[in-house]
């Protein structure tokens, strides 16, 4: 049964999230992940979770090739070792080169000066979708310093200038992590009030967002969905999931596990049943 009472967009990318979903599952996208120590083994376990397939190559000489031939790409700089710098380098490269689309997590920037300037260098190579907090976007814009190591100091709307700002320069979606969770291209915003605080106490749980959003591009490829909706996609996906897990959860550690069991079992129709989505165009 239809429901008139909900605005006809929230339901449109209830349905494209739920066909992108089973996308995934259907033709596992392949999804190249140069991401941080801390949260690899969590990254890699959401993306089986969802049947995507994760490959962590951070090895200079091979993650060109590597991207080259992956459905999607995410560089997160949480742990930006001398080689997982040039193998993040090295990856965009071959991104570029075959059209892979590709995700910027720019962890922590601000303060930190060798993870700033590289976030710098990379943004100006266009990726696809940029993912990060609001003090992390305010950062990479030149607004701010950066937040409290990886923790916002900013609110999401304060963000919203500094990430219509970025689309607009670097031909990309932004997109902003928090409580609600503000996505631009430049021209459209779409916010998302779905998820719950325990992913904000589980290492991984923003960075692990990153690699969705990668590898929902996979997915969409080649069709007719613009890279804001499926970044939007993944999100909902991975935020519904969120909140299911949490109402069967004690605390943080059955959270986690709680969550990888929600992103293997969630339905279109949990999709539409939760979503929780304003869309606005400048």
């Amino acid at each position: 049964m239809s429901d008139p009472v909900r605005p006809q967009s929230v339901l449109d990318l209830a349905a494209t999230a739920g066909r992108l979903r089973e996308e995934v599952k259907a033709t596992p996208p392949l999804t190249h992940c140069i991401t941080n120590a801390v949260v690899t083994g969590f990254t890699a376990n959401v993306l089986l979770a969802l049947g995507a397939a994760p490959a962590m190559v951070d090895i200079v000489g091979e993650a060109e090739p590597f991207a080259a031939a992956a459905s999607g790409l995410l560089i997160n700089l949480g742990t930006p070792t001398p080689e997982q710098r040039e193998a993040s380098r090295e990856a965009v490269a071959g991104a570029h080169a075959a059209g892979t689309p590709w995700v910027l997590d720019p962890v922590a920037i601000g303060t930190l000066p060798v993870r700033t300037a590289l976030a710098h260098e990379l943004v100006a190579l266009r990726p696809t979708a940029i993912r990060g907090n609001a003090s992390e976007i305010l950062a990479l814009a030149g607004h701010s310093s950066g937040g409290r190591g990886v923790d916002a100091t900013d609110g999401t709307e304060a963000a919203a200038a500094a990430a219509r700002e970025l689309a607009d320069r670097h031909g990309s979606v932004v997109a902003v992590s928090g409580p609600v969770d503000l996505l631009t291209d430049g021209e459209r915003v779409i916010r998302i009030a779905n998820g719950h605080e325990l992913l904000t106490r589980v290492t991984g749980g923003g960075c692990a967002l990153g690699a969705v959003m990668a590898a929902f591009l996979g997915a969409a490829r080649g069709s007719t969905t613009d890279a804001l909706t499926a970044v939007a996609a993944a999100t909902l996906v991975y935020t519904v999931a969120a909140e299911q897990a949490a109402g069967a959860s004690r605390g943080p550690g059955s959270f986690a596990v709680g969550l990888l069991d929600a992103l293997s079992a969630v339905t279109p129709g949990d999709l539409r049943a939760r979503a929780r989505v304003e869309e606005e165009a400048r």
